[in-house]
């Protein structure tokens, strides 16, 4: 297995551990950019593998949350492409108030809705068309998405400066509070915005919806899914509704259910499923006490029973024969006397298919059961494919009473089907050999048609390439934002840290008194200005050497164990007379003090030595 298919492999191991463990079913999503999402909450975390990524989460439950996150990509901003919402604010909303006219109540959807943003933005746009009375009494506005958290967000509708900053700002002073350094959207007006949890590939679609926002959502499964949420969709807008898609969706390729109403903002009109098929029932009417016209009526049903083209049976639900017309017998070498007889009795219970099982199953699973391509070879050793149904008897009460056996003879079309495989690999050989006119319009239209499909592929490649750089797009303005966060926590701390180093600094340096500061292994660690002054050593000459060490003036070995003592009683100072040479040469005498110096709850860090000069000695003791 090659390293690549080991990789995938392993990723698709994690999703069913995250589909078993907490229920989230990310199969759908596309490979590519669910892999790089996982792999970047991976490196996060510092773990190499899946397998040891999924022994990890079994061991930090937390890292759930983190992780799907991370896959979700909550990135959303009030009227996020504003050319587009300003179409919606003056075309579409519009039409939806003039189709809706009255007290009727208008319904909106907003899926994928992240963390509110998208929902509040179309609720101030309804309000701004509808007034806020009218708003409150007529809309009601469902925010749907798949992340608890980011739904608890929408629910608190409190944003930050930046993320106003996209609202403009009539609508920021119309629609906002500012509290606690945050602005928070309209009370009243919040009400008709609902929030819930939904999936939008296993739950039933919010339904009599005029307007459908689901923007940069869809990208992010396969085209298969896409197509099976897009039939929800259509279940649940209304005739006359709108879908709204995001900058990166389209629908030329995906679906026949919606039009365009602006292909390049992304607004799509709900195709009407209100045309009806109009059927007439024949019916034939016979007098109640007319014999011959019911015995006509009989002998017509046999006679079209008798004359099908294609062979079959009839059994009860004893699994007997009831009926069998003339093809059946032909075909398969029944004998009108077999009517009557049980069919696990005739070799056509088993030959040329297996009737019994698919009985079994026809009537298990209340539906036809089909199979294709049988072989059959008749008394007069002709070779044959049959198509074989077994399609169950259902009275009016719903009951099984027997089944239908039909045998449709498919040689021709298997023939043809041959005669154009052959044909076909001929044409791939020898074209040269083409010689009718007519034969070279058919390659030509099939190289056409080739061309046709071709150009799709390349268009929806195009397409599918255009979503993940949109989604790429989406995951560095989130880690953009992240290290914007990080650099803004990392100033701040610089900023405390020096203001810390210039306050230690000052109280050092405006002592009167020179000051050491020492820790348990008498290094110094402070030497302020009068100690420089004393000594004739700048402080950056003394930090860190020990105290014992220096070379200067005054006697340090005098020092040793007024320290040891002060550190050991654990609080109480220690204070000597000491005699002294300072850096000019001048003999002093200088009062000194010890004291413990704790630090971090250690009360025996170090020690603080200060120094003041009492009186200065003009000779020798």
């Amino acid at each position: 297995m090659s390293p690549a298919e080991e990789r995938d492999e392993g990723l698709e191991d994690l999703l069913e551990h995250l589909r078993r463990s907490r229920g989230f079913d990310f199969s759908a999503y596309k490979r590519s950019s669910l892999s790089r999402r996982v792999q970047k909450r991976m490196q996060t975390a510092g773990i190499s593998g899946y397998s040891n990524y999924a022994d990890y989460l079994e061991a930090h439950p937390q890292e759930f949350t983190q992780l799907f996150n991370t896959i979700l990509i909550n990135v959303t901003t009030f009227f996020r492409d504003p050319q587009m919402w300003d179409f919606i604010a003056a075309d579409i909303i519009p039409r939806i108030l003039q189709s809706r006219q009255g007290n009727f109540h208008i319904r909106v959807w907003s899926a994928g809705c992240s963390s509110g943003e998208e929902a509040y933005s179309l609720a101030m746009l309804l309000a701004d068309a509808l007034g806020q009375d009218q708003f409150r009494e007529r809309v009601k506005i469902y925010a749907t998405d798949v992340d608890e958290e980011a739904l608890s967000q929408g629910r608190l509708a409190t944003y930050s400066d930046q993320a106003v900053s996209d609202v403009p700002e009539d609508k920021v002073g119309k629609y906002f509070e500012r509290v606690n350094e945050r602005w928070v959207f309209h009370r009243e007006l919040r009400r008709s915005v609902i929030f819930g949890r939904h999936d939008l590939i296993l739950d039933p679609p919010i339904s009599r919806v005029a307007l459908l926002a689901c923007r940069n959502t869809l990208m992010y499964f396969n085209a298969e899914v896409q197509q099976r949420i897009l039939e929800r969709f259509h279940f649940g807008i209304q005739d006359g509704g709108y879908l709204f898609l995001g900058k990166a969706e389209m629908l030329l390729t995906r679906s026949n259910a919606f039009v365009p109403v602006d292909l390049k903002k992304r607004i799509f009109a709900k195709v009407s499923t209100s045309a009806f098929r109009n059927g007439q029932a024949a019916f034939l009417g016979t007098r109640g006490n007319d014999a011959n016209a019911m015995i006509a009526i009989d002998r017509l049903r046999d006679l079209s029973f008798q004359t099908d083209p294609a062979a079959q049976l009839v059994i009860d639900h004893a699994q007997t024969i009831v009926m069998l017309n003339d093809r059946a017998r032909t075909l398969l070498g029944l004998a009108a006397d077999d009517v009557g007889k049980p069919l696990q009795d005739l070799d056509i219970s088993f030959r040329p298919v297996e009737l019994r099982s698919m009985i079994e199953q026809a009537w298990r699973d209340h539906r036809p059961v089909i199979a294709k391509e049988v072989e059959w070879t008749t008394a007069a050793a002709d070779h044959l494919f049959l198509e074989v149904q077994v399609s169950p008897l259902l009275d009016a009460t719903l009951e099984t009473i027997g089944a239908k056996i039909v045998f449709r003879d498919t040689t021709r079309t298997r023939r043809l089907e041959d005669e154009l495989k052959h044909s076909h690999q001929e044409l791939e050989t020898a074209n040269e050999e083409l010689q009718s006119t007519n034969e070279e319009l058919e390659t030509t239209n099939e190289e056409l048609q080739s061309t046709v499909e071709e150009l799709e592929t390349t268009n929806e490649e195009l397409q599918s390439t255009n979503e993940e750089l949109e989604t790429m797009n989406e995951e560095l303005q989130s880690t953009n934002e992240e290290l914007q966060t990080a650099n803004e926590q990392l100033r701040q701390s610089g900023d405390e840290l020096n203001r810390a180093n210039a306050f230690f600094e000052n109280v050092l340096n405006n002592f009167q008194e020179g000051l050491i500061v020492v820790d348990a292994e008498l290094r110094l660690q402070a030497w302020n200005h009068h100690a420089e002054d004393l000594w004739g050593l700048r402080s950056n000459e003394v930090i860190g050497k020990h105290l014992m060490n220096l070379d200067i003036g005054l006697p340090t070995a005098e020092l040793r164990q007024p320290i040891r003592q002060c550190l050991s009683d654990g609080g109480a100072p220690v204070r000597l007379r000491l005699p002294a040479t300072n850096r000019r040469g001048r003999a002093v005498v200088l009062d000194v003090t010890c004291a413990p110096f704790a630090l971090m709850n250690n009360p025996t860090w170090g020690a603080i030595i200060t120094m003041r000069e009492e009186s200065a000695r003009t000779g020798s003791d």
